[in-house]
């Protein structure tokens, strides 16, 4: 039994798509700047030597990180408006969700990146006069930072991919509105291939981007 492919249905529906491709922009730009600032600062508190701000930071990467991000999307949909009298809309619940899994994520990578520098760094700094704040701000992060993007930007790929997860929750992000395409016209073949073709084509870039980064910074080393 021959296949008869049917792209001209897919076409015709590219808005759709198109519409959908932008909430997945949407949740990707939020939930990376949220994930970022975030991660940014648990991991701040990771490396910190005081057990009360030390260990709540561990315990929130660890449960972050051990629990699904679907789950963690679904929660704050269908069971926090239960506990709190809230209502958690489609977008809110997927940007929670994604953003507090990026963050844990992010928080190793930036607590890995501070402490891979060498101690004598921050001996320096305390010779200086600085104190934390300005230590971190001044010394260790500029330094650091150059040592994490590759890590972060893989995070990056990792957070638009995700954003797919939104869909569980009808959010109309470009997975749910290729649901949405390929019930109507009955091609989910088609519709599903064009997806894919169109992260690819977004992701490769970026994925790119990273390498070259990995080498530039091992030159630069």
């Amino acid at each position: 039994m021959s296949y008869r492919w049917d792209f001209a249905t897919v076409a015709e529906n590219w808005m759709i798509l198109l519409a959908g491709l932008q909430g997945t922009f949407e949740i990707f730009f939020v939930t990376m700047a949220l994930g970022m600032a975030g991660g940014l600062f648990v991991g701040v508190c990771r490396c910190s030597r005081h057990r009360r701000i030390n260990w709540p930071a561990a315990a929130f990467v660890e449960f972050f990180r051990n629990t699904p991000v679907l789950v963690q999307i679904m929660w704050f949909f269908f069971a926090l408006p239960i506990l709190l009298p809230v209502e958690i809309g489609a977008f809110a619940a997927a940007v929670l969700g994604i953003s507090l899994n990026t963050a844990a994520f992010s928080a190793e990578i930036f607590r890995g990146g501070i402490q891979s520098l060498d101690p004598g760094q921050w001996d320096g700094a305390r010779a200086l006069g600085m104190r934390g704040t300005q230590m971190m701000r001044r010394v260790i992060l500029p330094q650091a930072v150059k040592r994490m993007l590759p890590p972060l930007t893989n995070r990056g790929v990792e957070v638009f991919k995700m954003s797919t997860l939104a869909s569980v929750v009808a959010y109309a992000e470009t997975l749910h509105q290729a649901k949405a395409v390929a019930l109507e016209n009955f091609n989910p073949i088609e519709v599903y291939t064009v997806v894919a073709l169109l992260f690819f084509a977004l992701l490769y870039p970026m994925v790119h981007l990273t390498y070259r980064l990995e080498r530039e910074l091992a030159r630069s080393d």
